[in-house]
C-alpha cells in the first residue's frame, strides 16, 4: 500500500467529512429556521406530523423525552387512522453532539435504513415517516412507540442486566436474518449501487480518530479503575491495521451497534433499535460485539460455540451462505477487538452511557480478550 493510500487519502477524507459537518451546522445556524424540516420537538405540531406520516393529525401532545446522540420524545396523536402514540428521534440539542453525529453520519444512515432496508426485515420498530435535510443535517424519524401500554409489552435489557443463553440465541437468529437478507447485494466497492452508502467501519475516514481516542481513553481509565487495561495495549497501538484485518470480506449488512441497550424482546422474539450505525462487515464482527457486551463472561464462555452454530444454521436455512465452523470461530476471536474498542472509548470519553454501564462493558470486553486469546491471534494474523 502506498503512502497516499495509507495516509494522505484517509486524511483528506476526514477533512472533507469534518468540513461537511461544519457546513451543515453553519447552514442550520444561518437559515435552519427557514427550512421545512422541524428542528425541535416543539416544532412537531399537528401539521408537521401530518406531513411526516402522510395522514391527517388533529392534535399532538408530548408524553416525555430525553437527549443523547439524538433528541427523543414520545408523543400522543389524535386523528383519523393515526397511531395513538409514536416515538420520535431528531437532531441532538447541542452543536458538539451534532458534530459527533455528523462524524458517524448517524442521521443520514438511520433515515436511509428505515426507507430502504427496514421494509424487508422483522424485529425492527415500524416507521411511520421520516425526513432528512442534507443542507442542515436535521432529521426526524417517527417510529412505533414500543412503550405503548396498549401494545404487547417489550423488555429492554442493558449491560447491567445481561441476557441468558436462550435469549442470546434469539438475538443471533435475528442477526442471521438481517445478514442473509442482503447477502450478495452489497457492491464490491462502497459508493456504487443502491447499497453503496453502506461502508465498513475501517474504511470510514472518521476511523482515523479511533486510535488516538483509544490511547486517550486508556490513559483516562487507568486513573480511575484497576481493570487490566494492558491487555488491549497491542490493539491501541495497531488499531488501523487490525481493524482492516477484522473487516476483510465476505461482507454482510450489519446493525453495527447491537449492544444490549439496543435490543428488545417482545412476544418471545428479539428486536433491534437505533439503526444509526449500519455498516458492512464480516458477520463475526457483529457476533463478537453482541455476545461479549450482552452476556456474562461465564455464560458466554460456556455457550458461545453453540450460539455461533445457531447463527450458522439460521443463516444458511434462510438462504444465506454456509460458513465454515472453524473459520467463523477464529474470526469471532479476532473480532473481539471490536467490543473492546467500543467499550473503552465509550467509558474513557464519557457522556454516552452511565458510568456503571460503561465500566461493565469494558470489564466484559477485557475478559473476552483474555479467554479468546484475541491479541495473540491478531499478532499471528497481522
Amino acid at each position: 500500500m502506498s503512502i497516499i493510500d495509507d495516509r494522505v487519502a484517509p486524511a483528506l477524507g476526514l477533512a472533507a467529512h469534518l468540513g461537511r459537518g461544519m457546513r451543515r451546522i453553519g447552514t442550520d445556524a444561518a437559515i435552519g429556521r427557514l427550512r421545512r424540516t422541524p428542528r425541535t420537538v416543539a416544532d412537531l405540531d399537528a401539521a408537521a406530523l401530518a406531513r411526516l406520516i402522510g395522514r391527517p393529525v388533529a392534535s399532538v401532545e408530548v408524553i416525555d423525552g430525553d437527549a443523547g446522540t439524538s433528541s427523543r420524545a414520545r408523543l400522543t396523536l389524535t386523528g383519523d387512522d393515526v397511531p395513538a402514540s409514536v416515538f420520535v428521534k431528531m437532531a441532538a440539542e447541542t452543536v458538539a453532539t451534532r458534530l459527533m453525529g455528523e462524524l458517524g453520519n448517524l442521521a443520514d444512515t438511520e433515515t436511509r435504513f428505515y426507507r430502504q432496508l427496514a421494509p424487508e426485515l422483522t424485529g425492527v420498530p415500524t416507521s411511520y415517516g421520516s425526513a432528512f435535510d442534507p443542507w442542515t443535517g436535521r432529521f426526524v424519524l417517527v417510529l412505533e412507540d414500543l412503550a405503548d401500554p396498549c401494545a404487547p409489552p417489550c423488555e429492554f435489557p442493558d449491560t447491567l442486566h445481561p441476557i441468558d443463553p436462550d435469549r442470546a440465541a434469539l438475538v443471533v437468529e435475528l442477526l442471521a436474518q438481517l445478514h442473509r437478507t442482503f447477502w450478495g447485494r452489497l457492491p464490491q466497492a462502497a459508493g456504487t449501487g443502491p447499497l453503496g452508502w453502506v461502508y465498513s467501519a475501517s474504511a470510514d475516514s472518521a476511523s482515523l480518530l479511533t486510535a488516538p481516542l483509544l490511547r486517550t481513553s486508556a490513559q483516562r481509565m487507568a486513573q480511575r479503575t484497576e481493570l487490566p487495561l494492558e491487555r488491549g495495549r497491542f490493539i491501541n497501538e495497531n488499531y488501523r491495521a487490525l481493524a482492516a484485518l477484522v473487516d476483510r470480506g465476505p461482507h454482510a449488512v450489519m446493525h453495527g451497534d447491537a449492544h444490549p441497550g439496543n435490543v428488545y424482546f417482545r412476544a418471545g422474539r428479539a428486536g433491534l433499535l437505533d439503526w444509526q450505525a449500519v455498516r458492512r462487515g464480516h458477520p463475526s464482527r457483529e457476533l463478537a460485539y453482541t455476545l461479549v457486551t450482552s452476556m456474562t463472561a461465564a455464560d458466554r464462555q460456556a455457550t458461545q460455540r453453540e450460539l455461533l452454530d445457531v447463527y450458522r444454521g439460521a443463516l444458511s436455512a434462510g438462504g444465506g451462505p454456509e460458513l465454515d465452523r472453524d473459520d467463523l470461530w477464529d474470526r469471532y476471536r479476532q473480532a473481539a477487538l471490536y467490543p473492546y474498542v467500543a467499550a473503552l472509548i465509550t467509558a474513557g470519553m464519557g457522556g454516552m452511557q452511565a458510568e456503571d454501564i460503561a465500566l461493565k462493558g469494558v470489564d466484559r470486553s477485557l475478559a473476552a480478550l483474555a479467554d479468546l486469546e484475541t491479541v495473540a491471534l491478531l499478532r499471528k494474523s497481522l
